[in-house]
């Protein structure tokens, strides 16, 4: 696994914050200022950023570092949660888009990480201190600018808990709330935008409405980079890229995927596969056999092996995680049956290895 990923980043720019039991992992400069501004643009793949970023000079005025992983699944849920604890998946335990509830029944229910479940206790689910919670111990100022809608939500208490939150829907209201939150010193702001993403799950990477997105990206950037006070150091990075949809398999449509099949989890592109008692052996046979190279299937010893969640895995995370892991290829997506119509819709996925999917960028400016 990459070490240059979103946990050992946040780690390392606290750690320039003296924030006690952190690492400076990718060897962070001091910072004499020390007020930290992170970015995180949902969806901005460096490759992307590579290929249209071109058109907007606030990308090419930005130091540029070299490329952070977004270790699997590169999702949202997952990433954040990263960032937000300092910590990989296999720690935080939030392993993907939605995964099922350990001791919920059969065939059991899925918790949706991004839109959450009244019935779990978020700070029970994700139990691990965040990085927000301990800066905050240590006294810095932590603030937390997104929209409005994320405040107090399941995913906030869970992954990002320990931050004023500074709710923002306006790219104006985004700056000025930033601006004043970063007075202060020592201070961290956590700032979030998901109009790139949106964009691209609804018309595809490059649309009209995607270029429109970068654009208003651009415009956040740009503002920040102008008005945040002296001794700021600004961080621009993304929780995934994205791909376009080529190949659509719909699981038990045509073929016998579904066999056996108790709950699907997961997303398109990275699916937690839970199997009827017994039959797990002969139902990875099937996929594997049906799916050859379009994914690459691993049984849950086989993921805790090959540390795809990172070399630890909690009782909590492997309890989680599907019976087997369906991982899709080059451009293909695995659609669940019950949600053809939302996933089929869906022009851009990410989820997956594609490279394009999992590099981000990283880039700083020092205000």
């Amino acid at each position: 696994m990459n070490p240059r990923n979103l946990a050992a980043l946040s780690n390392s720019i606290f750690a320039t914050l003296q924030v006690s039991g952190t690492v400076n992992e990718l060897g962070i400069s001091e910072n004499p200022g020390k007020r930290e501004c992170l970015l995180l643009i949902d969806g901005m793949g460096a490759k992307l950023i590579e290929e249209y970023g071109s058109q907007f000079p606030i990308f090419k005025e930005l130091t540029s570092f070299p490329k952070l992983d977004s270790h699997f699944p590169s999702t949202t849920a997952t990433n954040l949660s990263s960032l937000g604890t300092g910590t990989l998946p296999g720690v935080h335990g939030m392993l993907g888009y939605t995964v099922r509830v350990p001791r919920s029944g059969e065939p059991g229910r899925l918790l949706n990480s991004l839109k959450w479940d009244e019935r779990v206790d978020p700070i029970i689910w994700q139990s691990v201190p965040t990085l927000f919670e301990r800066a905050a111990i240590d006294g810095v100022k932590i603030s937390h600018i997104a929209a409005k809608r994320y405040e107090g939500s399941g995913f906030t208490q869970a992954a990002l808990r320990g931050a004023e939150y500074l709710g923002a829907n306006q790219i104006a209201e985004k700056i000025e709330k930033t601006v004043e939150a970063m007075a202060p010193s020592p201070a961290f702001s956590y700032v979030y935008i998901n109009h790139l993403d949106s964009a691209g799950h609804d018309d595809g990477v490059g649309s009209e409405k995607w270029m429109l997105a970068l654009a208003t990206v651009a415009e956040l950037i740009t503002g920040l980079r102008d008005r945040l006070p002296k001794g700021t150091r600004l961080w621009v990075t993304a929780d995934h890229g994205m791909i376009n949809v080529g190949e659509k398999i719909i699981l038990g449509q045509d073929n016998n995927l579904m066999q056996n099949i108790s709950l699907v989890g997961g997303e398109p592109r990275a699916r937690h596969m839970y199997v009827n008692a017994g039959g797990l052996e002969e139902t990875v046979a099937i996929w594997r056999e049906a799916l050859g190279k379009k994914a690459d299937i691993y049984t849950r010893e086989e993921v805790i092996a090959a540390e795809l969640f990172g070399p630890e895995v909690s009782i909590d995370s492997s309890e989680r995680m599907g019976d087997f892991i369906a991982i899709a290829n080059a451009e293909v997506i695995l659609i669940d049956p019950t949600r053809i119509k939302e996933e089929s819709k869906m022009v851009g996925h990410h989820g997956g290895r594609n490279q394009i999917e999992v590099d981000i960028p990283l880039l700083s400016q020092e205000i």
